[in-house]
């Protein structure tokens, strides 16, 4: 009974090859992300408050692009899988469009009211801090992250289309290069190391648009001298045209995944603005906190990345029954894997805010955070490899309702009276939306075992 929820040698060895380079080169980005954390948050709690705010702002702007490579990528695994590689190149030149209209409405959007926004984040109480002094940090580093955008959509569309083809190792590679300058940089202009001015949240700011473009620059190119293995380079910008029959199969079926993106990652930043109305400590214990959890759940984020690659090119092929044997063993595998990392999490939660130059009721605060995050991190694991199989199959609008639609139905309203009309602390606040993530959770597994996701939609 239990073997059908257990793969062999065999299969696990071809899950790693998929799993491993995307935690090698995640986990090398998150951890090197940590530690530019830690730099900034040695300056102080303006500093990493403010730095914070406006990654919350940042974060809206990844998701929309994930949003749009996720939409046009279950196609691209899909054509893989059937070999089609004109599909492939389409699917790619929708990826590079898209994304250039989201940077210039983002871009704009920044620009022009980029103080209104940060300022929403800035409502509670200073707690002995100085909330012009972390606005002004915040719109600094704002000013300089805007250039990196562009760097950071095209590095998107190259790094998924390469996964999607089964070239895990070469956006990898690029990753662990980029994040080796954006530290070494951290290190050189946040501090005034080697003869350079000390730039504060400004230094950490040039080092990261600067590790963008050598990402970008290393996977662009490995791609275009590759072109004898990745076909769909050949003759990649001869235009830039996609049909249009295939741009409106992408956007009825990407387009769900895209606003889900968007409205998830809109209720994060809402909800985060809830929590910041207890006060700027909270600002930087939840800054804090949020660092560690994305630090230990790199693996199960590529696991569910894996799940969408391996998944859905077997619903390419057609091959129907495996997929669904593949996809439960995956679902359970990231399960197993949650729960070692829940323990990992747990044990560094009183160590870890200690690396930071910030108050102690911010360091309870991120303690705080840190511990309720591991004890539901296996609902998470869940949640996110269910997420990944309902989206493999195009089933997006599903996809939709469950992921932000619960989110906007159950979390953001609850948040949002929980800040506005009770004195709860931020750290039970949080506590509350991950309770009700357990009915998000067995939603997942029931839309999963209803097999309507499988399908080969893409030659449809």
């Amino acid at each position: 009974m239990l073997k059908k929820y257990f793969g062999n040698r065999a299969f696990y060895s071809m899950v790693l090859t998929i799993l491993l380079p995307i935690v090698i080169q995640n986990g090398f980005t998150n951890f090197v992300n940590l530690l530019d954390n830690v730099m900034v948050g040695r300056l102080g709690t303006e500093e990493i408050s403010g730095v914070s705010i406006i990654n919350q702002l940042v974060f809206v702007y990844n998701l929309c692009i994930f949003g749009i490579m996720s939409g046009a990528g279950i196609f691209t695994a899909q054509f893989v899988g059937s070999c089609n590689t004109e599909g492939v190149r389409n699917t790619f030149r929708f990826k590079v469009i898209s994304g250039l209209l989201i940077n210039i409405v983002v871009i704009s959007v920044l620009t022009l009211y980029g103080r209104q926004l940060a300022g929403l984040y800035l409502q509670g109480t200073a707690d002995g801090g100085d909330l012009q002094k972390t606005m002004e940090f915040a719109l600094s580093y704002l000013r300089i992250m805007l250039f990196g955008m562009p760097f950071f959509m095209l590095v998107q569309a190259y790094s998924s289309t390469l996964r999607e083809s089964g070239e895990t190792l070469v956006p990898m590679k690029a990753g662990i290069a980029a994040v080796l300058v954006n530290f070494s940089f951290n290190w050189i202009l946040i501090f005034g190391k080697l003869g350079f001015p000390a730039m504060g949240v400004r230094g950490a700011a040039f080092a990261t648009v600067l590790s963008r473009l050598v990402e970008l620059a290393i996977v662009a190119l490995w791609t275009h001298t590759h072109t004898d293995s990745m076909l769909f380079a050949k003759g990649l910008y001869s235009t830039l045209l996609v049909p249009s029959g295939l741009s409106a199969r992408i956007i009825k079926k990407g387009m769900p995944l895209f606003l889900n993106e968007v409205f998830w990652a809109t209720g994060m930043a809402i909800m985060t603005q809830c929590y910041s109305m207890r006060g700027l400590n909270t600002v930087a214990g939840f800054n804090i906190g949020s660092t560690m959890n994305n630090m230990c759940t790199v693996v199960l984020y590529a696991n569910g990345a894996a799940i969408g690659i391996i998944v859905g090119r077997l619903l390419g092929a057609s091959r129907f029954e495996e997929a669904y044997d593949t996809d439960r063993k995956m679902i359970v595998f990231s399960a197993l894997l949650s729960f070692a990392l829940s323990f990992l999490i747990y044990a560094v939660s009183g160590l870890f805010p200690l690396l930071y130059n910030t108050t102690q009721a911010a360091r309870r605060i991120a303690s705080a955070v840190i511990v309720i995050q591991a004890a539901f991190l296996p609902l998470a694991a869940t949640r996110n490899a269910c997420y990944y199989t309902l989206r493999s199959g195009g089933r997006t609008i599903t996809t939709f309702l469950f992921d932000s639609g619960f989110m906007w139905a159950v979390n953001v309203p609850t948040a949002f009276i929980l800040s506005r009309f009770t004195s709860m602390s931020a750290p039970f606040m949080f506590l509350c939306i991950q309770i009700g993530d357990l009915f998000k959770a067995a939603l997942g597994v029931f839309l999963v075992r209803r097999k309507t996701w499988i399908r080969n939609f893409a030659e449809a």
